[in-house]
C-alpha cells in the first residue's frame, strides 16, 4: 500500500481545482435514499453507488462552490486523500468522492433529479448499527457486558494503533465517530480534521476536537502530536465502560481549566476492574509522553481476561456499587 507522506499533503494546495484524482468517483453510478441526518455543513444520506449500499456526505459550498471557500476544498481534497490509502477492517471504508460538483445532477430513488451545482459528496461503506455513541445512550440505567466492553475498546485500539503507524493522527476521537456493523464490529469514521502526523511538534498546534474529549495540550494551545488521540481513546474508554456522558456538568470554560491546570478527568466508578482503571488513567496522563502508544493498548486489550465479567465486584466490596449494581445490557 503506498505510504502517506508530508509532501503529498503538502502538495493538496498546487492540485488544480479541474485535475482529476485517483478517488473521484462516477456520479451518474449513484442514486440518492433517505436522510440520515444534518450538520453544520450539510447532511448524510443513504445511498446505492454502483449496485452498493453507501452512506453519502454532502458538504455544501455554498453559491459559486466551484470557484469560492478554497479553505473547505483544500480541506475535503485532505480528508479524502488521507481517507482513500486507509484499508483496515476497524477503519470506515472510503468509496470515492467528488469535488466540484456544479453541472452534474445525481438521480434519487424517486427518479428525481437533485441538482448538485454547489455540494461535494464523499461515499463511503454503510454501516448498519449507527453510531457507538448512540448504542451507549439507548438506556443510560444499563450496563454493556464487560466482554463487550473489551471488544468495542480492542477494536477502536486497533484502528487508531494502524493509523498511527501510517502517521496520521485522527484528531477528533469521540464514540460519534465510532461507528458499529451489524456485528458490533467497531469501525472509525470522519477524517476531516485528520492530518499527517508532523514532524516538528510545535507545527501542530490550534484547538482541534470536541470538548470532552480534546487532551489537555491541545485545550492549551500547546504542540501536540498522536498522543493526543490516545487522551481522547481513554475518554472514550470510560465511556464505553459507564455508558455516560464525560463532565455533563460543566460549561467549557470550567472544563477547559479544570483538565489543563487540576488535572480533572472522568470519576471512574469503584466496580471498575483493576485493569480497565490502568488503561484509562495511563490515557490520560497528563504527560503526553506517558501515555502509552496505540498498539502497546491493543496488546494489553488482548490479554485481559474478560471472564466472570473481568471482576467487576472487587473483593473488598461484596455489595459492589452503584454501578456494578445495575443489570449489563446485552449483547
Amino acid at each position: 500500500m503506498e505510504e502517506i507522506s508530508v509532501d503529498m499533503i503538502e502538495s493538496l494546495e498546487e492540485i488544480e481545482l479541474d485535475e482529476r484524482e485517483e478517488w473521484e468517483l462516477d456520479v451518474k453510478k449513484l442514486v440518492i435514499k433517505s436522510l440520515i441526518g444534518r450538520g453544520s455543513f450539510g447532511s448524510v444520506h443513504r445511498g446505492i453507488y454502483d449496485g452498493n449500499d453507501v452512506a453519502v456526505k454532502m458538504l455544501d459550498w455554498g453559491k459559486d462552490g466551484q470557484a469560492t471557500n478554497i479553505t473547505l476544498r483544500k480541506a475535503f481534497t485532505q480528508e479524502v486523500s488521507i481517507w482513500n490509502k486507509l484499508d483496515h477492517p476497524n477503519i470506515i471504508k472510503l468509496i470515492g468522492a467528488a469535488k466540484g460538483m456544479s453541472g452534474q445532477n445525481i438521480r434519487t430513488d424517486d427518479d428525481k433529479i437533485f441538482v448538485a451545482s454547489n455540494v461535494c459528496i464523499i461515499v463511503v461503506e454503510y454501516i448498519v448499527g449507527g453510531t457507538l455513541k448512540s448504542y451507549l445512550f439507548k438506556n443510560r440505567t444499563r450496563k454493556l457486558p464487560f466482554k463487550r466492553v473489551i471488544q468495542l475498546a480492542t477494536d477502536i485500539a486497533r484502528g487508531l494503533s494502524y493509523l498511527h503507524s501510517h502517521q496520521i493522527v485522527h484528531r477528533d476521537v469521540k464514540t460519534e465517530n465510532i461507528l458499529l456493523d451489524e456485528g458490533l464490529k467497531a469501525k472509525i469514521s470522519d477524517f476531516g480534521v485528520s492530518r499527517v502526523e508532523a514532524a516538528n511538534p510545535n507545527e501542530m498546534t490550534g484547538l482541534t476536537g470536541t470538548l470532552g474529549y480534546m487532551a489537555p495540550e491541545v485545550l492549551d494551545g500547546s504542540p501536540y502530536n498522536r498522543k493526543s488521540d490516545v487522551y481522547s481513546y481513554g475518554i472514550c474508554l470510560w465511556e464505553i465502560y459507564c455508558c455516560a456522558k464525560p463532565y455533563s456538568d460543566f460549561s467549557f470554560s470550567e472544563q477547559t481549566s479544570a483538565i489543563v491546570y487540576e488535572s480533572m478527568r472522568p470519576k471512574i466508578p469503584k466496580c471498575c476492574p483493576s485493569s480497565l482503571v490502568k488503561v484509562m488513567k495511563r490515557c490520560w496522563n497528563s504527560d503526553p509522553e506517558k501515555r502509552p502508544e496505540m498498539e502497546v493498548l491493543v496488546s494489553i486489550l488482548e490479554s485481559i481476561d474478560t471472564s466472570n465479567g473481568g471482576g467487576m465486584i472487587p473483593p473488598d466490596q461484596p455489595q459492589g456499587c452503584f454501578h456494578c449494581l445495575i443489570r449489563p445490557r446485552g449483547p
